[in-house]
C-alpha cells in the first residue's frame, strides 16, 4: 500500500484522488500496481444485443421547421455553426443518408419483401426478437453546459449519482426516474399525477398535485424550474397485427410556482421509446418506430398459403413513407418528424425499423432536432459527449411461404456486432464513426467512454472461443478500430456485471459460480488480467465504496430456489480481490437493483448502503451499514406488488435521506 493510499480513509466521502494513486502505486509496484476505483457503474441485463443501423446524410432536420419527412423538398438548415464553423452535417462517415424519398421506401420494399410471411412480419407468432425495446434511462447533465455555438457536450466526470438524487450509469448524464429532486423540491410520480413536495423543512410538505393526461408509465426529468416526463402515449390506437408500437409523449410542467405547477408543452411521437438522456437542459431521445401495421392476412380454409404470401407481399409493395416514418404532433397536427435525406440506409443485413435519434431543450420540446436510420437497434449507450448504437446481422425469413408459421427471425450467428458512433453537439447528433466487433454486446453497462476510447465487453461467440472479452476501440477518422482486446474470460459463461473505471474494468461472469475478473486499461493496446475471485452465486451489480471497498448485488441459487444477497469486496489489491462480508436476505428474494440500478443508494456520509429488496409481493429498504469490513442491516417495509420497484431512498444535499414510497414521502433516520 502507497503512502497516498494510506492517507485515504476506507470510505471516503469525497473525491478519491485517483491520478496521484495511481502514479505512485506504478512507481512502487510496478506491474502489480493498484487502481482506484472512482465511478459507479452497472450490470448488463442479459438481452441479446439485435438488429441495428445508422445514418448519413445532409442537414439535420429540425422538426417543426422546414420540410417534412414524406415532401422530399430537403431538410430544415441546422440552428447552430458546426464544430470547426461549419454547416452540421448529420452523417459524417460510413453510411450513406437517402438521397431522396423513391430511394427510402425502395429499401423499406425490398426488405420488407425479404421478411413478410404468409402469416405477416416473420410469421406472425413469435415476433419480438429483433422488435423488443430496450427501455434505456435518460441522462441529464448535473450542470448546465454551454451549447452556444456547437459547443461540444463537457467531457465525462466520475461521480456517484446526478444531481437529481438518481443513480446513473454516467456522471453528467442524468436519467429518467419516478422521484427527482433538486435539493429544495421533490417531485414524484403517483397513480398517473405528478406531485410536488418542499423538502427543506424538518418534515417534507407536498405542495400541489397535477394530472398527467396521456402519458403512460410517466417517468421524469428535472432541470431548473422544468419538470419533463416522459412516458408512452396513451391515447395513440393499438395495432392490429401484434406488431402495433406504442408512441412517446412528453409534456414539461413548470414549477417556478411549485404551488401551482403548470404543463406548457405537450409533445406526441409515433415511435416508442428506447432510450433518453438529459445534458444540462438538453434532452435526447432515441425512438423505434417498429413494424408497421399493414394489415396483412392469414391463410384459413378459404385461402390458401401461397395466395396469403401473395396478398402480404403485395400489401408491402404498395406501403408508402407514411407506413414507415414516425410522425410528432405539438399540438398543431401530425406531420412527419424526419426528412427522407436525413434517414440513412443501412447493409440489408440489418434488422428492419426506422430509429430515430431526437434532441431539444428541455424549454422548446416543441422544435427538435431530427435524423434517423431505416434500421434497428436495440442497445444505446450515451456518454457525455457521444451516443453509441449497436446491433447484430439477421436472416432474411428462411422460409416465406412454408407450410407452418415461423417463431420469428433468427439472428446470424456470426458473432459480428455493428458499433456507431454519434458525435453530441448541443441537441444535435451527428454520425462520426463506424465499426465492428467480434462478440456479442448485451446492453449499454457493456459499453464505456473516456477520453475518446471505447471499451467494451463482449460475451461469448462463434468467434471469440465460447468466452467473453474485453475490446478497446478507438476512432480513427470515420472508422471505429479495435486497438486492444483480452480474450478468456469465463469460458461457457455468461457476463453478469461489468463495472468500468478508469483504468479499471470489473467483470462477473456466472455459470454456477462467480468468477469477478478484474481487469487493467491502463495501456489501452495490452489491457491485461490483474486477479480473480470466484464465489458461490453472481453479482448483477457493482458499485464502489471509494478507494478500497466494492458492494456487489446479486443472487445465490440452491435447489432451484434463489437468494437475494449483498457482498462487500475489498479492492485495495486488484490482484488479490478479496470478499470481507455477505449478507443473505432469504430464500425467495430478489434485488430489484439487480435489474435496475435506480433501486440503490450509497451515502458516503453516512456509510451506508440502501437497496429495495423483494420477497414475494412485499418488499422492504435493505439499510446496509459498514463497520470494520462487516455489513451491519436492518430493514423497513416499502409496499406492496408494483409499489415495491417505484421505492427509493434519495439523498439530499444537507445530507439528510428522503424514504419515497406509495404511502408517501418522509425522511429516513439512519
Amino acid at each position: 500500500m502507497t503512502d497516498l493510499e494510506r492517507l485515504w480513509d476506507d470510505y471516503p466521502v469525497g473525491p478519491v484522488p485517483t491520478a496521484d494513486i495511481l502514479r505512485e502505486g506504478r512507481r512502487r509496484v510496478g506491474a502489480r500496481g493498484r487502481r482506484a476505483l472512482t465511478r459507479p457503474l452497472l450490470a448488463p441485463g442479459m438481452v441479446l444485443a439485435l438488429g441495428a443501423a445508422v445514418v448519413t446524410g445532409t442537414l439535420v432536420h429540425r422538426a417543426g421547421g422546414g420540410s417534412g419527412a414524406g415532401g422530399g423538398s430537403g431538410a430544415a438548415a441546422a440552428q447552430h455553426a458546426g464544430p470547426a464553423g461549419t454547416t452540421p452535417v448529420a452523417f459524417q462517415a460510413d453510411l450513406p443518408a437517402a438521397t431522396s424519398c423513391g430511394q427510402l421506401l425502395s429499401s423499406y420494399v425490398d426488405r420488407g419483401l425479404a421478411r413478410v410471411t404468409a402469416w405477416g412480419w416473420d410469421g406472425g407468432v413469435v415476433s419480438g426478437l429483433f422488435d423488443e425495446q430496450l427501455s434505456v434511462p435518460l441522462a441529464a447533465a448535473t450542470g448546465s453546459a454551454s451549447m452556444d455555438g456547437f459547443a461540444a457536450a463537457p467531457g465525462t466526470v466520475r461521480q456517484i449519482s446526478s444531481a437529481t438524487g438518481t443513480n446513473v450509469q454516467e456522471a453528467g448524464v442524468d436519467e429518467p426516474d419516478t422521484v427527482k429532486t433538486d435539493g429544495r423540491l421533490l417531485v414524484r410520480v403517483q397513480g398517473g399525477d405528478l406531485l410536488v413536495y418542499d423538502v427543506t423543512g424538518a418534515s417534507p410538505a407536498q405542495l400541489a398535485s397535477l394530472a398527467l393526461p396521456g402519458v403512460g408509465d410517466p417517468e421524469l426529468l428535472f432541470t431548473g424550474t422544468t419538470v419533463v416526463v416522459l412516458g408512452t402515449d396513451s391515447t395513440a390506437p393499438a395495432g392490429t397485427d401484434g406488431h402495433g408500437t406504442a408512441g412517446t409523449r412528453v409534456l414539461t410542467v413548470s414549477v417556478a410556482d411549485p404551488a401551482h405547477p403548470a404543463i406548457d408543452d405537450d409533445v406526441a411521437y409515433s415511435a416508442a421509446l428506447l432510450s433518453a438522456r438529459q445534458h444540462g437542459d438538453v434532452v435526447r431521445l432515441v425512438l423505434s418506430s417498429g413494424l408497421p401495421d399493414l394489415g396483412f392476412v392469414h391463410p384459413t380454409r378459404h385461402r390458401t398459403t401461397k395466395e396469403a404470401l401473395a396478398a402480404n407481399r403485395a400489401l408491402v409493395r404498395h406501403s408508402t413513407l407514411a407506413d414507415w416514418l414516425p410522425t410528432y404532433d405539438a399540438g398543431s397536427g401530425s406531420g412527419q418528424l424526419l426528412d427522407c435525406r436525413n434517414v440513412a440506409i443501412p447493409p440489408m443485413d440489418l434488422g428492419l425499423d426506422t430509429v430515430s435519434v431526437v434532441g431539444f431543450t428541455a424549454t422548446t420540446p416543441t422544435h427538435p432536432s431530427a435524423i434517423g436510420l431505416a434500421g434497428a437497434t436495440a442497445v444505446a449507450y450515451e456518454s457525455a459527449d457521444d451516443l453509441y448504437l449497436t446491433g447484430v446481422p439477421q436472416t432474411a425469413t428462411p422460409c416465406p411461404g412454408c407450410m407452418q408459421p415461423l417463431a420469428g427471425p433468427i439472428p446470424v450467428p456470426s458473432g459480428k456486432t455493428y458499433v456507431f458512433d454519434f458525435a453530441l453537439y448541443g441537441d444535435t447528433a451527428v454520425h462520426v464513426a463506424s465499426g465492428t466487433v467480434n462478440g456479442t454486446i448485451a446492453d449499454r453497462w457493456s459499453m464505456d467512454s473516456v477520453d475518446g476510447v471505447l471499451r467494451v465487453a463482449v460475451g461469448a461467440s462463434s468467434t471469440t472461443a465460447d468466452a467473453n472479452a474485453i475490446l478497446i476501440l478507438h476512432r480513427d477518422g470515420t472508422h471505429l478500430v479495435e486497438s486492444g482486446r483480452l480474450g478468456g474470460l469465463g469460458k461457457h459463461e455468461q457476463i453478469q456485471a461489468v463495472r468500468w473505471f478508469d483504468d479499471l474494468a470489473i467483470v462477473v461472469t456466472y455459470r454456477r459460480t462467480d468468477p469477478m475478473y478484474a481487469v487493467d486499461l491502463s495501456d489501452p493496446a495490452h489491457p491485461r488480467l490483474l486477479g480473480s475471485l470466484k464465489l458461490p452465486g453472481f453479482s448483477s451489480y457493482l458499485h464502489p465504496l471509494g478507494g478500497k471497498r466494492m458492494i456487489g448485488v446479486g443472487a445465490i441459487t440452491t435447489h432451484d430456489r434463489t437468494t437475494a444477497q449483498v457482498g462487500l469486496f475489498d479492492v485495495t489489491d486488484l490482484s488479490h480481490v478479496r470478499r470481507l462480508d455477505v449478507h443473505a436476505f432469504g430464500t425467495g428474494t430478489t434485488a430489484v437493483a439487480a435489474e435496475d440500478a435506480r433501486a440503490f443508494t450509497w451515502l458516503p456520509g453516512h456509510r451506508t448502503v440502501l437497496t429495495v429488496i423483494r420477497h414475494g409481493r412485499a418488499g422492504y429498504l435493505a439499510i446496509l451499514r459498514l463497520h470494520a469490513g462487516r455489513l451491519h442491516t436492518t430493514t423497513v417495509p416499502v409496499g406492496h406488488g408494483g409499489d415495491v420497484d417505484q421505492a427509493r431512498a434519495v439523498g439530499l444535499p444537507d445530507g439528510r435521506v428522503l424514504l419515497v414510497t406509495a404511502r408517501g414521502v418522509r425522511f429516513l433516520a439512519l
